[in-house]
């Protein structure tokens, strides 16, 4: 079956803004950072895809939390395009 789409438009995407709220954004990162910060504790290591320069930034900071909540290096390396690799000394990837 095919259907017609009438008044439909593409909406502009602003670069550089986020598509978050301030708060949708507060618990999204709080939310990578348990559940990240569990993974990385249970397995020395997380992934998680990474599709925008905003999820890669997120991911960094998250990292970043991680370190300064711990006390250890939380090293954040991208595994593919659209892969970031969360993991603690000795769980980094290999050149």
């Amino acid at each position: 079956m095919i259907r017609d789409l009438y008044h439909v438009r593409a909406v502009p995407s602003e670069p550089g803004r986020t598509p978050l709220t301030a708060d949708e954004e507060q618990r999204f990162r709080a939310l990578l950072f348990t559940e990240l910060g569990n993974a990385v504790a249970d397995h020395g290591w997380a992934r998680y895809p990474a599709h925008t320069p905003e999820d890669r930034r997120r991911l960094v900071d998250v990292g970043r939390m991680l370190s300064e909540h711990w006390g250890l290096a939380v090293t954040v390396e991208a595994e593919d395009v659209c892969t970031l690799r969360l993991s603690l000394a000795g769980h980094a990837l290999e050149a």
